[in-house]
């Protein structure tokens, strides 16, 4: 039995996590926490899903009852102290926040050396079947093809691109020795030009609740391909992070992500 911490309990993702927690096989929800001044601040983590008590009060802090993994789907920032208090104290923790700069990511990188983390910006097991299909499709494609980034998501999204989105665009870049800063192409605006071969481009959709949506297009003379991946539920976001918390179970130290989790970088998948 593996007992999870919840952080942003009662966030979109967070009601997922909690729900995904206590209906799931082999887990506990030990604990679950919002920041001060949260309405959740107090109400059961069953009842604040619509599942019945739980007998888990959501508190203002993260320390709390004991627990194996934390789960962190909140913000850059509220992911660093968490990420923080998790190193001092020896917790293993699963990061699905998205929109960390370059500096953060170093951060939690260095946190790595002391404890086990799983840093993705998207737990779907789909998606991350997604960047492996691009890897190919990339690596046979070559320079052949025009390549194109598109991702949707609900209005109240922070960050764009999408981490994900972002993601797809780097393992497109290493599959074909490309730096994704020099050609990453993330705005175009009045008269552009002819297209430039090499560059990666990335198109942007924020509106009503799409949960979200991914499309990388390849794109030649006489033939176009897609591959693309659609979410409908935040629920499989959360199962993904559950399956990482009990795959991170199995490591004291390092930094790892869902392709490590699945094995598709010759680690054991659970």
């Amino acid at each position: 039995m593996i007992r999870v911490t919840v952080a942003g309990a009662a966030g979109r993702m967070g009601h997922a996590l909690l729900t995904a927690s206590l209906a799931t096989d082999g887990v506990t929800l030990s604990h679950a926490f919002e920041h001060p001044g949260s309405d959740a601040v107090g109400q059961d983590a069953g009842e604040i899903v619509g599942v019945g008590r739980a007998g888990v009060e959501i508190s203002d802090a993260i320390a709390g009852p004991e627990f194996d993994v934390l789960i962190d789907f909140t913000t850059p920032s509220a992911s660093l102290n968490n990420l923080a208090w998790c190193r001092e104290t020896g917790h293993r923790i699963v990061i699905g926040t998205t929109g960390f700069d370059a500096q953060q990511k170093e951060a939690i990188a260095q946190a790595a050396g002391d404890i086990g983390i799983v840093l993705a910006p998207n737990m779907s097991i789909g998606v991350n079947v997604c960047f492996k299909l691009l890897q190919v499709a990339a690596t046979a494609f070559g320079d052949e093809v025009d390549i194109e980034v598109l991702e949707a998501h609900h209005r109240n999204k922070v960050d764009a691109p999408s981490g994900t989105a972002l993601r797809m665009g780097e393992v497109v870049a290493k599959a074909l020795d490309r730096d994704l800063d020099s050609e990453g192409v993330f705005v175009r605006h009045g008269h552009t030009g002819a297209r430039e071969r090499k560059s990666i481009g990335f198109a942007t959709v924020r509106a009503g609740d799409i949960v979200g949506e991914h499309s990388v297009l390849f794109a030649g003379t006489g033939e176009r391909v897609e591959i693309t991946h659609k979410a409908s539920s935040r629920a499989i976001y959360a199962a993904g992070a559950l399956r990482a918390a009990r795959w991170l179970i199995g490591k004291s130290v390092g930094l790892f992500d869902m392709q490590d989790v699945l094995g598709f970088n010759n680690n054991d998948s659970d």
